[in-house]
């Protein structure tokens, strides 16, 4: 049986998939979501210590990371396993892996060891802080990218302490830029004819993510600093207490600033000296947001959102997740998406975050169970019955 695609965009494109835990599985994941045949190779569970890395391979978390893929064991430690390995790069057109970056080179994986075998061959490889220099041997973890690039010490509340995102905002941005990185180079290889080797890590895209706050740095010598829910630069924009919760008001402008101003009923604010202009509304913004809030808290969050939407002032709801998704527009959106299980029963995902017209993205297929598909994998690839037989008996799969 053919295995299905999610999409036709990428279905030219066979995928090697190495990687572990979120930032590997978050660049493939793209790849997969678009039709790419991915093969995501595992450790035969013979080899393994515990549970396999990422937790155990039924909750939420794995599944909604490694959709639309099929599965294969292989032990690359093993020359039988390497060699095996280096068949499939033959006939692939991407590998990804996540491993620290000394890894690849001990296993003979390494971009000039792949380049070899495929000429075509893309390289995508994702690290904690860079593929040389003297961090590159320190584990990565999204928390630490966290801190070291820079997103704690602006999140959160002045005097608290930094504050974590409460998404693993550096692994999953990293996999995306990977993923971006990928589809350039293999733009880039019809022209070429050659691969090349793509390479980011959580540390760059973390930095990357703090665009308009490093250039502050960059380029004004301005060191950003925790704001709470204020932005940074634009007064008022934050959070508002209402009578059955709270809501979010972005007042960019002079011109919105004054809408804000008469829709809420302090329309005395417009011209009041301590506010007439950007620079001192953020210079007053304490008690700008004071007298916002008295206003505020005597009408629900539902009030304020029709009132603001009809005098043009954005605005909207602060949700709890299970509120996002009861949303009218994001069901209209269609992002979470149904996929049947083998056993016939309907599994939800998060979906794909863009569209396009002609080639759309689906979840054809839950997650794999581990190495569901090596036998299949390995005859598509040209391999006899009695080798992999023999693959079987070294336990290199």
């Amino acid at each position: 049986m053919t295995f299905p695609r999610a999409s036709q965009a990428l279905s030219r494109f066979t995928v090697l998939d190495l990687t572990r835990v979120r930032s590997g599985p978050t660049c493939v994941r793209q790849l997969a979501d678009w039709g790419a045949n991915v093969i995501k190779i595992e450790t035969p569970a013979h080899l393994e210590k515990g549970e396999g890395p990422g937790g155990p391979r039924n909750n939420a978390d794995f599944q909604n990371l490694h959709r639309n893929k099929r599965s294969i064991t292989l032990d690359l430690k093993s020359p039988q396993g390497l060699a095996a390995f280096k068949r499939l790069v033959a006939k692939a057109d991407v590998v990804v892996e996540n491993f620290r970056p000394d890894v690849k080179d001990r296993l003979g994986i390494a971009y000039e060891d792949l380049k070899k075998v495929n000429k075509r061959i893309v390289l995508a490889s994702i690290s904690g802080f860079g593929q040389d220099g003297p961090y590159a041997g320190r584990p990565g973890f999204d928390q630490i990218a966290q801190g070291m690039g820079g997103l704690m010490s602006i999140t959160g509340e002045p005097g608290r302490g930094p504050m974590r995102v409460g998404i693993p905002v550096a692994d999953l941005c990293a996999g995306l830029f990977a993923a971006l990185g990928i589809q350039t180079a293999l733009l880039e290889r019809e022209v070429s004819g050659e691969g090349q080797w793509v390479n980011t890590s959580l540390l760059q895209a973390q930095i990357f993510m703090l665009d308009f706050q490093a250039a502050r740095w960059l380029q004004m010598g301005e060191v950003a600093k925790q704001a709470g829910n204020n932005h940074p630069t634009s007064i008022p924009t934050g959070v508002f207490k209402t009578k059955d919760g709270h809501i979010n008001i972005a007042s960019t402008g002079q011109v919105m600033w004054e809408r804000l101003c008469k829709s809420i009923g302090l329309p005395e604010l417009i011209d009041h000296p301590d506010y007439k202009t950007g620079a001192l509304r953020s210079k007053n913004r304490d008690a700008i947001n004071a007298a916002l809030e008295a206003k505020t808290v005597a009408r629900t969050s539902a009030e304020w959102i029709d009132l603001f939407e009809q005098a043009g002032v954005p605005s909207g709801p602060i949700y709890n997740i299970d509120q996002v998704f009861a949303d009218e527009q994001v069901k209209h959106l269609g992002i979470a998406q149904d996929a049947k299980k083998p056993n016939g029963e309907s599994q939800t995902f998060v979906g794909q975050p863009f569209a396009l017209s002609r080639t759309p993205s689906r979840i054809v297929a839950t997650p794999p169970e581990q190495g569901q598909h090596t036998d299949e994998v390995f005859k598509e690839f040209g391999f006899a019955d009695d080798e992999i037989a023999a693959l079987h008996a070294a336990k290199a799969v």
